[in-house]
């Protein structure tokens, strides 16, 4: 039993294990088998890495893929093979598929004579999970059958089991299990939903080793088959093919071309008697053999399809739920579901802002602008007050709201659907979609979104999205932007600020993948039912996420006020504005007087507005900067080093290594996107 101990919560959270952890070298292999178009490669991308292998099997076989997948504190490998109908005449396409999943790589003495192919890594897989389209479910019944013969663990993802109901076809699950001796999970793969289940299922029979019993032929083909039997009855045989009786049985009978010329590879004396053996089976039968025996399987499918299902009238219960995973987890409109849960988040957070701002920090920050010390005293007790209320200022009308609003969405299940769909954008960056709530936390304050990623996924997941959610701008860069590009620059200036910042976050996340290049395993992503939240719980899940802005944010608020406060008192603003000549001047082509708001914004961010403003010496800086000034300055305050308070948090998530690499990528990334950027509209502005 694993124990959590959360100092927030009242309860403690145990997960009991099963039997042995399955991870490493112990973690079960498992196959993803069907027809083409059943959803196979829907489930694996439901779960797959980001990092996913595509190879190709050996001589003609079809691409595969395969990466590692974390299912709760246990590991598996999934490979989504190939698709292939049946074994009844294969295909060369069919056969490669055949030999992988009975040998993997390592090929028994059957094979031998498969020298011109070049073998794939492949080794074979510990556990089959056959992927079946509920709406067509009697056609996958067939190769259900041919499967029991393989005596691995086997597991039926009964998948669109929503399409199934919506034309009346209801399957008795438990039944269906039953009759093939292997459990049957329902799924609807491209909402995500099952997923969670099927994959404990696999662990489950990986762990058991039960395999379903091989169900038999019927009786009059049964009795025709044991001559043939007989013949390969002996030891040396199942040495060479290492499979089942059954299944070789089978293969001969249905005359096979691989399994026969294997055969006749190694024992040469043994065709003859097998091709006697045939003809005395078809004497018994009004059909060749190979026909009678693939009518008999569609008969045993078609029979169990009837006794496991029931039609019915149209499924119409719960149909607002229904219409919901429709909007939320839709393959395309899923996106469009998400787009408008954060601009509803943004929307209520911006509107609630504005009036809690007003009722608090505004009037508190009247209330100090009156005390005007001339004391190195007063001037630090100002400045701690300064401090105080700018804490207030970020928490009240910005960040207690977010945070409250995306954990109420957690609890009613909203958020959970979000990330399965954003999912597999993120995987483009090297993430997962579970990251997509640090990341929204993230405009309202940087500092709760990397506290909040730092508990999900790998740590190569944690670190990477911690060092991206520096650049997300919070509300105190956004205010700066919307201030002063609002005013100067346009709706167009500012968009392309903001659409500047996604691009250098996609490009940034795939150049970290790369440099913690070590595999991300997959993510099975479970998608919890609707429910309405529970406010006792949602309060103690907003508090977690925000208690470091008191344990931390506040003394370094505090400590940036006194700073910039002892600073502008003893007047060092002139010996810091020169010494940053060569970035201000030379670099950015800004005033000297802007040295001062540029190297310690990263001390009080919210603060940098009314620095600028001090520097300059007005309200009004389009006369003393041009278009190409402001945008190029604003381009640098969003990259910079976002504050001291977010790399205090960096420091105790991630340690002093990645902390300080974090504050270098964004300083690097804040001078060469706004140098770039003064170029580029330099260089406009000269041939216009």
């Amino acid at each position: 039993m694993v124990r959590s101990d959360n100092k927030s919560a009242t309860s403690v959270k145990t997960i009991q294990l099963h039997g042995p952890l399955l991870r490493g070298d112990k973690r079960p292999r498992v196959a993803l088998i069907g027809r083409y178009g059943v959803g196979k490669s829907t489930i694996f991308e439901d779960a797959s890495s980001p990092v996913a292998r595509h190879e190709r099997l050996a001589g003609v076989g079809g691409a595969y893929q395969e990466c590692v997948v974390d299912v709760g504190l246990d590991q598996i490998a999934l490979v989504d093979l190939p698709s292939i109908d049946s074994l009844h005449h294969l295909s060369e396409h069919d056969q490669a598929v055949l030999m992988y999943l009975l040998w993997g790589d390592h090929w028994p003495l059957a094979a031998a004579h498969e020298v011109d192919l070049e073998r794939a890594d492949f080794p074979a897989p510990d556990v089959l999970v056959q992927v079946v389209d509920a709406t067509t479910l009697a056609k996958d019944l067939e190769l259900s059958l041919e499967l029991g013969l393989f005596g691995r663990p086997l597991v039926i993802a009964l998948n669109r089991v929503d399409e199934a109901r919506k034309k009346g076809i209801f399957i008795n699950v438990h039944a269906l299990s039953e009759r093939l001796g292997a459990p049957v999970i329902p799924t609807i793969a491209y909402m995500g939903k099952g997923i969670s289940a099927l994959f404990e299922a696999v662990l489950d029979v990986a762990r058991e080793k039960t395999c379903p019993m091989p169900q038999p032929p019927t009786r009059h083909i049964a009795e025709s088959l044991k001559p043939l039997n007989a013949v390969i009855a002996h030891p040396e045989i199942e040495d060479v093919f290492q499979v089942p009786r059954a299944l070789l049985l089978s293969q001969l009978a249905e005359n096979d071309d691989y399994f026969l010329r294997a055969l006749g590879s190694h024992f040469p004396d043994l065709l003859p008697r097998i091709e006697e053996a045939r003809t005395q089976a078809e004497e018994l039968l009004p059909r060749p053999l190979s026909e009678e025996l693939h009518a008999d399987r569609h008969h045993r499918a078609a029979v169990l399809f009837e006794a496991v299902t029931s039609p019915r009238g149209v499924d119409a219960g719960q149909s607002w739920r229904r219409w919901l995973d429709e909007l939320f987890l839709h393959p395309r409109w899923g996106l469009l579901g998400s787009l408008l849960v954060f601009a509803l988040v943004l929307l209520l957070v911006f509107e609630m802002s504005a009036l809690l701002d007003s009722w608090t920090s505004a009037r508190l920050a009247d209330w100090v602008q009156q005390w005007q010390p001339g004391s190195t005293a007063g001037v630090i007790g100002r400045a701690v007050a300064d401090g105080l209320v700018g804490l207030v200022g970020i928490v009240v009308p910005y960040m207690l709201p977010l945070v409250l609003l995306l954990v109420a969405l957690e609890e009613s299940g909203v958020m959970h659907r979000v990330a399965f769909v954003v999912d597999r954008g993120f995987h483009h960056i090297g993430l997962h979609g579970g990251v997509a709530v640090p990341f929204l936390i993230g405009l309202g304050c940087n500092v709760p979104a990397i506290s909040a990623a730092a508990v999900t996924g790998s740590r190569r997941e944690r670190v990477v999205s911690a060092i991206l959610i520096t650049f997300v701008p919070c509300s105190a860069r956004s205010a700066i932007i919307l201030a002063i590009g609002g005013k100067y620059l346009g709706g167009l200036g500012v968009f392309a600020i903001f659409m500047l910042t996604l691009f250098v976050i996609a490009l940034l996340g795939k150049l970290l993948t790369r440099h913690y290049s070590d595999g991300a395993p997959g993510m099975v992503q479970e998608i919890p039912p609707y429910a309405l939240p529970v406010w006792g719980k949602v309060w103690r899940k907003t508090w977690a996420r925000t208690e470091d802005i008191v344990t931390i944010v506040t003394p370094l608020l505090v400590l940036g006020s006194v700073v910039l406060a002892l600073l502008s008192h003893f007047g060092a603003d002139a010996l810091i504005n020169t010494a940053l000549i060569p970035i201000t001047a030379w670099w950015l082509g800004l005033p000297l007087v802007l040295g001062v708001p540029i190297l310690f914004g990263v001390l009080r961010k919210e603060l940098s507005l009314l620095m600028i403003y001090q520097a300059l010496g007005t309200l009004e800086i389009m006369p003393l900067l041009d278009h190409v000034q402001i945008f190029t300055f604003l381009v640098f305050l969003t990259f910079y080093v976002p504050c001291l308070s977010t790399f205090a948090v960096m420091l105790k998530t991630l340690g002093r290594r990645e902390a300080w690499f974090s504050v270098l990528i964004s300083l690097v990334s804040a001078l060469l996107m706004a140098g770039a950027v003064r170029l580029l509209l330099e260089l406009a502005r000269v041939i216009a």
